[in-house]
Formats: structure tokens, sequence, C-alpha cells
């Protein structure tokens, strides 16, 4: 099944193997002649593209939660990752490095302007075919740009492909406004053509971009602009398929194993069979040592402190002994605490981009934010009722709903990846008004002697933002590196 959705090709060997992003060109001259011929050769690519984005699904995590406070760094965490999460941040850190999102843009790029020149050749690739996987090509696009944009701020928007020394390599960096923009613009575009789940089997039905996948994005862009009424337009969208359901509490786990449940709407496909590995298992197992629960998270889940008996410990986290735990979603096969995955199963677990109850809460965010309380509530109350914990009764005030909708995606989306970019936007809305309560989460994180120090500096909040890899700004002299790190 899934070794016609990972087709490799020659190209993607090249790519895997280049240290440079920049150096990722499609064979030139007389190979180069001998591509694009086949419909085939336009998929191989575009399934590099995803292989690509796969394999960061460490780099997912690592960004969407070490900073913030769901997780914390045990021994093992790696030297670059410990700095990062106490924001003790300089543009030598290698995780400040775009490469691997820049690959997958470039993969990209390929597709989009290659692809049409194969009607000529391939009398059996249709034009339907072709805007579909073009359309496959924007949303991996975009979503490579999304994360660069909540992760760097600024950054370059590249639209070609390095194929030729007639390419621009020194290119400048564009506003998040601009890329967001272009973005928004692609997806809302190629939206019609994206496929609409009739894929043969469920591994590429959720681990392809269809239109729901599409929608759930322009969701998410639309709620970190804050544009709420085009965040409700677009949840609706998925909801009127009627294709996805929270599915019942005591199938919760489900989500995780063995995954692409019903509520799923993409996520990042793993098989161990396959030698397609995830490295979310390396990275949360109890050997490993490298990241562990926080307190906050133990305050959420652990029996001591909560009562979410759907969510909580045996689910999202498991105990080892009176006082250890570790993340359990990625390395167990059901939410009793005690049986792992094994086998070829242990680093199959997928990586969730977007599943529904995760869009049902953005759609209650922007109901909360437009004043609609009490649809915004019986969302939130849908979601706990699931879990098996009492509904709330909630005053009707933004901010309170704000920290309600914070706290649930905290309990439903645990370790995701997407913790660090929620707190994000609490800090950045109506104009930072809450951008203290960002920098009270960002120094828990810090020795005690720094915190001080630290919050002070925070309050610019462009050092919630990495900076550029330093490599990159000596190679490209028109980047202007983020001002918060001119040391």
């Amino acid at each position: 099944m899934k070794a016609k959705y990972l087709l490799l090709s020659l190209t993607i060997l090249l790519q895997v193997s280049c240290n440079n992003w920049l150096d990722l060109v499609p064979p030139d001259g007389l190979i180069r002649d001998e591509y694009w011929k086949t419909k085939e050769d336009v998929e191989s690519l575009l399934m590099s593209a995803y292989e690509i984005f796969a394999a960061m699904d460490r780099t997912l995590f690592i960004h969407g939660e070490i900073r913030a406070d769901m997780v914390k760094g045990d021994y093992n965490q790696p030297r670059d990752e410990q700095l990062i999460s106490e924001s003790n941040i300089y543009p030598d850190n290698d995780l400040c490095n775009w490469q691997d999102f820049y690959t997958v843009i470039n993969s990209c790029n390929e597709v989009i302007k290659n692809a049409p020149e194969v009607l000529n050749y391939d009398k059996t690739f249709t034009e339907f075919q072709l805007q579909s996987l073009i359309s496959e090509a924007y949303f991996l696009r975009s979503l490579s740009y999304f994360y660069l944009v909540r992760i760097y701020h600024e950054v370059p928007l590249i639209l070609e492909p390095s194929e030729t020394d007639n390419v621009d390599f020194f290119v400048a960096k564009s506003t998040e406004e601009q890329v967001l923009n272009q973005i928004t613009s692609d997806l809302e575009k190629y939206l019609a053509f994206a496929p609409n789940g009739s894929f043969p089997f469920i591994e590429e039905n959720k681990g392809r971009a269809s239109k729901n996948a599409f929608a759930a994005l322009l969701a998410d862009i639309a709620l970190w602009r804050f544009d709420y009424e085009k965040v409700i337009k677009h949840v609706e969208s998925i909801e009127m398929t009627q294709e996805f359901f929270l599915i019942p509490g005591s199938l919760w786990f489900e989500n995780f194993f063995p995954g692409n449940s019903l509520e799923s709407i993409f996520e990042l496909q793993y098989d161990g069979e396959r030698n397609q590995r995830n490295k979310t298992y390396s990275l949360t197992r109890y050997e490993s040592y490298q990241y562990d629960p926080s307190q906050k998270a133990l305050e959420l889940f652990s029996f001591d402190f909560a009562r979410e008996l759907i969510r909580g410990e045996n689910a999202s986290i498991r105990r080892y002994g009176d006082n250890d735990f570790v993340i359990w979603k990625y390395i167990g096969r059901s939410a009793d605490g005690r049986t792992f995955r094994s086998g070829n199963q242990t680093y199959s677990c997928n990586w969730i981009i977007y599943r529904f109850s995760d869009i049902l809460l953005m759609k209650a965010e922007a109901l909360s934010q437009l004043e609609r309380y009490s649809e915004a509530l019986g969302i939130i109350n849908e979601i706990r009722t699931r879990a098996d914990v009492l509904p709330l009764n909630l005053a009707n005030n933004p901010v309170i709903f704000e920290d309600a909708i914070l706290e649930e995606r905290a309990l439903e989306l645990a370790f995701e990846g997407k913790r660090w970019f929620d707190l994000l936007r609490m800090g950045r809305r109506n104009n930072y008004a809450r951008k203290d309560n960002l920098i009270d989460i960002i120094v828990k994180n810090v020795p005690s002697s720094q915190k001080r120090i630290l919050a002070a500096k925070l309050t610019n909040p462009m050092g919630w933002y990495l900076p550029i890899y330093e490599t990159e700004i000596e190679r490209n002299l028109n980047l202007v590196q983020n001002p918060y790190y001119n040391y």
C-alpha cells in the first residue's frame, strides 16, 4: 500500500544526500531531458516532497513544544535543543537551520513549474490528474511556509525551483504578511483541484493533501491572522462534508494507534515494516531520557491532580514508579499505560497535522473572539463530554474563553506540536495585549539567575522567533538578521 504512496526516484536520492537546499537541483543536460516525460515522474517528485516533510517530525515536535510549557528536557536532551528551550538562542544553533523546509519547497516548485510539460509526452496523463498533483504541491509548499513564518517571522519567499544558474540564489526576506498572502491565495485557487479522498488506501486519503486538509490549513492561517470569520467559514466547510467525527472517548487513543482514525484530516505516515520510521518514538521513550511531561502536563493529566480518564494518565502520559512519567502517545498501543508498541509498529506512530477536534477548537476560538460565546462553549463542552470530563460554565469574556480554549487544546492536543504556536497566537492577539502571559511561560524554562533579564528582553516580540542561521547570513548577503539577535 505505502509503496505506491512513497515512490522514490533518482531525484529523491539526490535531494536526500545533499547538505544545502540550494544544491537540490534536478538533473541537467541529457539526464534532465529524459525526465518530466511521464505522470510517474511527476508523482515521484511529489512523493519525495511528502517523504522529506515526513522526515521532519522531530523538527515539528521541537519547534512546536520545547519553548512552551508541556514538555521538559531530561538529561539526554541535545545541547542545541536545551538552549532553545531555555531561550538561550544564538544564530549558530543548528536548530535555526531552515534547510529541510526549503528542500520541500524546492521539490514543490519543481512540480509546479515542470509538471505541465508532461502533458506533451504522456498521453495517458490528463489535465485533471495534472491539476490534482499540482494542488498537492501547492499545499505542501504552503504548509512549509506557514511553519516558517511562525518560527522565523520573515523568510525568503521562493516560488521558482533552483534549476539553473539563472535562478536568484540570494533572495531577501519577505514580510510575514507577504508570505501569508501568497500561500492563502495559492490554497484558495487550488482548493478546487485538490483530491477529494478517493484514493484506494486510507494511508493516502489521510496522508495526502485533500480538500479538507486545504480547508484545515486555511482555517489555521486565518486564525493566526485573527480573521475569525474566515476561520469559521473554512471549518464549517469541513463539517458540512460529514466525513469526520469526534470518535467515542473509549476509542480516543485510536487517533495514535493505529492512527488514520475517523477524526484524522491530515497526518504524516510512517510504516516500520517498510523502514519508513518516525523519530517521535526515540524522542519520547523512557530509555531515551530526552523529553518528559512537564509539571503543567502532570497537573493536567496525572491521577494525582486530575480526573482525565480518557486523555490523562495511561493515555497522554505514563507513570514509571512514584514520580517519573513519559509521553505515552507515541510509544503505546492502547490507553492502558502498559501495552507498548513493538516490532514493526515501534516507529510507526503517525504525526498528526490536523484532526477534527483541533479544527473544532479553532472554530471555538474564533467564535469567542467574535463574542458568540454560547456557540463557542457548546464546542468546548462537546469535546469535554467526549473526554468524560465535566462541562464548563464560563463568563462571557474573551480572555476567559481564550484561557479555557488554550487549556482545552493543551488537554486534547498535548505533545502534538501545537502548544508553542497556540501560545504565540495568544501573545500576539490584540496588539500584544497579553504578551506578559507568554513571557511568564517562556521564562519558566530558564535558570533562575536569568529570568529577570530574559523577561525584560522578551518584551520585544521579535525574541519570540528564531534567528536566521549564521551560515545562511554569511552565504546570502541579502538576508537581514532578526534585529533581536544583533548582539
